[in-house]
């Protein structure tokens, strides 16, 4: 890993987003009307995407372990996609781009596996990081 001990730490903020494309109006509709067999797709992939987060530091070796002061997840049902919002925060020196992006693909994944018995056609599109502040650089591709 690389050595930041001498750095300081700073509030560090990232958002990152995935997308999953279905394939039907009638899975959409299962969605809201909370009839996926496999439960509540929102709950369900909130939960794992959380668990995502602070899990980073355990399946990418490079990533250092760092404390997770906040992270919160938004879905948003555009036509026949679903955008997965992102946003993680800590005071820490070194970011939390890489625990964003891991907590996304994470709900992305979670998601497809709870729709793929009623939709074949499920993709996950693409994940991406959006914004993070705090550190040496920022980046805004909102």
């Amino acid at each position: 890993m690389v050595d930041i001990t001498h750095k300081k730490s700073t509030l560090r903020t990232a958002v990152a987003e995935a997308l999953v494309e279905v394939s039907s109006p009638e899975t959409i509709q299962a969605i809201r009307e909370k009839r996926v067999p496999k439960g509540d797709v929102f709950a369900m992939s909130k939960a794992a995407g959380l668990l995502g987060v602070k899990k980073t530091a355990d399946l990418l070796p490079d990533c250092h372990p760092l404390p997770i002061e906040f992270t919160d997840i938004v879905y948003k049902i555009e036509d026949l996609r679903i955008r997965i919002t992102i946003t993680v925060k800590t005071h820490y020196k070194t970011g939390v781009e890489v625990e964003a992006m891991h907590g996304a693909s994470v709900v992305a994944l979670n998601l497809y596996d709870m729709l793929k018995p009623i939709d074949k056609g499920v993709e996950i599109a693409r994940i991406r990081l959006i914004k993070k502040s705090g550190g040496k650089s920022d980046i805004d591709k909102s």
